[in-house]
């Protein structure tokens, strides 16, 4: 039975939309565990095929697909976002183009962005 961390992980995952890709560092953010994007590398390799979980959409920061390139696993990433209209420039994937962003309009002005925001020393 994987621990609430690992499906914090997952439920992000799940929510990555078809057709873009997000990091592990991203993964990690979003599932309320800055800096433990390793953590989320683990939870896709634990996870098994029975998940389901979309472990394509998922890239290092720069964009970069986390595989050899040119090793199977490589190419099944490769195929699966293809099909999902995500293209590659070389080993990389364009994330202005494809990457799922946090909104930052959200992130400032929801109601309850501001209660854990440090308070000037005024």
């Amino acid at each position: 039975m994987p621990n609430t961390d690992h499906l914090r992980i997952q439920a992000v995952i799940l929510g990555i939309p078809t057709g873009c890709v997000t990091s592990y560092g991203e993964i990690a953010h979003r599932s309320g565990l800055p800096g433990r994007a390793r953590l989320v590398g683990r939870v896709l390799r634990e996870a098994g095929e029975q998940a389901a979980l979309p472990w394509h959409r998922v890239v290092r920061a720069d964009g970069r697909l986390a595989f050899a390139s040119g090793s199977k696993a490589f190419r099944e990433q490769k195929r699966r976002l293809a099909a999902e209209g995500v293209t590659l420039n070389g080993v990389r994937v364009d994330l202005s183009l494809f990457g799922w962003q946090r909104d930052l309009d959200a992130e400032l002005w929801s109601p309850d962005a501001w209660v854990h925001a440090p308070r000037s020393g005024h």
